[in-house]
């Protein structure tokens, strides 16, 4: 055990179908310390909870808890009674219950007529409160309180079950500046009391705010375990993204144009979505590719999604082709000429019931009404067309979409937006999932389709592409757009931008 461990897990392997979620990965928490566990989407950071958590049963490895082991949990109450407990983004209370009710849900205590002592209950409550410094009235419902209370809550339960371990999963993910400060304080308040707390954040300025320590996880491997000192802001985000700063020679090809001579196609004056992407603004000129870079969670995909009217701007203006427009819907947004290829083809993308022809035309038919039904030939005209410049790998234009491969279902989307001849395309992780020589295909697309006056938003976690195909970047951290980068553009450049300092920092 190592000096001062509460909390080591060794080697820990597991296995989904066709995918090594967690490859002997290790991990140390001491007591007394606020460590981040980071990585992103896919990095294994959830089934390493899980694993520890007893929800997922992993297949090697061993986990020690204050020196004692190697324990296995069985579920999620074993590890609460081991002292693991977890809050989550999503506050697993209950609203219609008075708080001294949600801190001693199945575990009041009782008289020895198995009836509950209320007035023991609310004094223990009361005093729970004010020893984590908390001014609540603890007679009131929990749904009386605002969320970032009701998180703090959350996490007085937890840590009142005798904790030693405290895991915070995405906490602060609701909560405005002053309630992130608030809960900031709590935490800082148990590392002093001896707690060990796992702190899971895509805030990468969260981290540097109140963490002691950071494990970073890639591809369902350990990167490494580092302190706050040894892991400058730049460094933390290509560790996360898999970045080697002695290999930055990838910048983007050709000329750099001078955009700001052509037609602004997108003109965004202080657009916003309460909760998800602060006011921001944003200009795109006729034929320029502009990508959105940031880790996940930095608001890329709301920014685009504000614009396009798939989330409803609260504020600000937006100008397309140089007359401002109100966007209260897709349908607002494709009748003014633009397309929209979401990061979640199954969720949001594909109709897998639906024929790969169906699937093609869905947007074109949507964009004519249902009054104006697309001709049967044409249908067929438009897919073959499409099946084949795309080369998508079908049996059949009739062929079920949900029997393609993922960068044939992919591909299929596209389609679907080209067929409707935008002149402004988003596209949110178009070659996510997809094998090498596709990728290659969509970023030769983008830049043919650049050349022919199109205007893009083009959004990927992968940089080397970006570079490929981006004029400029705009830079997103925190739900805030934070700055452009134009010109000549690097990995270094782009990595720093990203995690808000220089290099050196």
């Amino acid at each position: 055990m190592k000096n001062n461990a509460v909390l080591e897990m060794k080697g820990i392997c597991m296995t989904f179908p066709g995918v090594k979620a967690l490859d002997g990965v290790n991990f140390t928490l001491k007591k007394g310390e606020i460590r981040a566990l980071m990585g992103e989407n896919g990095a294994g950071k959830s089934t390493l909870i899980k694993c520890l958590t007893g929800v997922n049963k992993f297949e090697a490895g061993e986990i020690y808890i204050d020196g004692e082991g190697p324990v296995v949990n069985k579920d999620t109450l074993d590890a609460q009674k081991k002292g693991i407990s977890t809050v989550y983004q999503e506050i697993n209370l209950c609203p219609n219950l008075t708080v001294a009710e949600n801190l001693f849900i199945g575990r009041e205590p009782l008289t020895k007529f198995r009836t509950i002592k209320r007035g023991a209950m609310i004094a223990k409550a009361a005093q729970l409160m004010k020893d984590m410094e908390l001014d609540i009235d603890v007679t009131r419902n929990l749904e009386e309180y605002s969320l970032a209370m009701q998180q703090m809550i959350a996490i007085a339960r937890a840590v009142d079950m005798e904790c030693k371990v405290l895991i915070l999963d995405e906490p602060t993910s609701s909560l405005d500046d002053n309630e992130v400060e608030k809960l900031f304080g709590m935490m800082r308040r148990l590392r002093n009391q001896g707690v060990g707390i796992i702190f899971v954040t895509h805030f990468l300025e969260q981290v540097y705010a109140v963490c002691d320590g950071i494990t970073v996880l890639r591809n369902g491997q350990l990167v490494g375990e580092y302190s706050i000192e040894e892991l400058p802001r730049v460094k933390l985000v290509a560790a996360m993204m898999g970045k080697d700063f002695d290999d930055l020679a990838a910048i983007r090809k050709g000329e750099n144009k001078d955009f700001s001579k052509e037609p602004l196609e997108i003109e965004a004056k202080g657009l916003s979505h309460v909760g998800k992407i602060k006011p921001y603004d944003l200009d795109i000129h006729k034929g320029e590719v502009v990508g959105l870079t940031g880790l996940l969670g930095s608001g890329r995909s709301e920014l685009a999604r504000t614009i396009y009217g798939a989330d409803r701007s609260q504020s600000g203006t937006l100008k397309v082709d140089g007359k401002e427009r109100k966007i209260k819907n897709p349908i607002d947004a494709m009748q003014l000429g633009m397309g929209y290829l979401p990061d979640d083809r199954k969720a949001e993308g594909i109709v897998g019931d639906l024929s790969v022809r169906e699937n093609i035309i869905l947007a074109m038919q949507a964009k004519l009404g249902p009054m104006h039904k697309i001709p049967m030939q044409k249908q067929i005209e438009i897919a073959d067309k499409y099946i084949e410049l795309l080369q998508i790998k079908t049996a059949s234009r009739e062929t079920l979409v949900k029997q393609l491969s993922g960068g044939n279902q992919q591909k299929v989307i596209l389609a679907r937006w080209l067929a409707t001849d935008p002149d402004f395309l988003i596209l949110d992780e178009p070659t996510r999932g997809i094998d090498v020589g596709t990728k290659t295909e969509i970023q030769k697309l983008v830049v043919q389709l650049a050349q022919e006056g199109k205007s893009l938003i083009f959004i990927s976690s992968e940089i080397e592409e970006m570079l490929r195909v981006c004029n400029k970047m705009a830079v997103l951290r925190d739900g805030a757009k934070v700055g452009e980068i134009s010109g000549n553009m690097t990995q270094e450049s782009v990595l720093s931008a990203i995690a808000g300092g220089d290099s050196n920092e």
